[in-house]
C-alpha cells in the first residue's frame, strides 16, 4: 500500500527528475528538453514555494518515490484584474507515477492532495494540462474540459 505525503525540500531532485520522465513518457526526445533540465527545475520549484505557496506529495511505496504532483496559486499569463474570492486558479503540475505503479489510483491520490493544498490556499478554482494518459484521472475528479488552442508557430 502507498503512503501519500507532503514531500519535503530535500525531496527537490525526485519531484524534478520526475517532471523530467514525464515529459519523455510524453513522446520529448532528450535534445528537446534543455540539458540543465534538474536546475531550472529546482530554481523554478524553490521560487514557487517562497512566493505563490507550492507544495509537491510524494507516493512512496516501501520506502521508494514511486509518484509525486505538485501545487501553486497560479501566476497567470496576464494581469490578474480579478478578486481573490471571485477566482483565485491553483494549478496542479507534475502528476506522474512510475509506470510499474500505475492504475492503482496513485495519480488520482495525489492530486486528491494537490487539490487540498489549493484549498487551503484559498484558491476557488484548479487549472492543469492533461496529458493524454492523465486527462480520464482528472475526468474522474470533476475536472472540465478547457477552451485551451494552439498554433505551431
Amino acid at each position: 500500500m502507498a503512503l501519500i505525503r507532503p514531500a519535503t525540500p530535500q525531496e527537490d531532485s525526485v519531484i524534478a527528475r520526475h517532471f523530467y520522465q514525464m515529459w519523455l513518457d510524453n513522446g520529448l526526445s532528450p535534445d528537446q528538453i534543455e540539458p540543465d533540465w534538474e536546475a531550472i527545475t529546482l530554481a523554478y520549484v524553490a521560487e514557487a514555494r517562497e512566493t505563490l505557496g507550492y507544495q509537491a506529495f510524494v507516493a512512496e511505496v516501501d520506502g521508494q518515490m514511486v509518484g509525486s504532483a505538485g501545487g501553486q496559486r497560479f501566476a497567470g499569463l496576464y494581469p490578474i484584474n480579478f478578486t481573490a474570492s471571485f477566482r483565485r486558479d491553483g494549478y496542479v503540475w507534475g502528476v506522474y507515477v512510475e509506470p510499474e505503479f500505475r492504475r492503482q489510483g496513485l495519480g488520482k491520490q495525489l492530486t486528491e492532495q494537490v487539490l487540498a493544498h489549493l484549498r487551503s490556499l484559498g484558491c476557488t478554482r484548479a487549472v492543469l494540462n492533461a496529458s493524454p494518459s492523465g486527462k480520464s484521472v482528472y475526468e474522474q475528479l470533476g475536472f472540465l474540459a478547457g477552451n485551451a488552442m494552439t498554433l505551431a508557430l
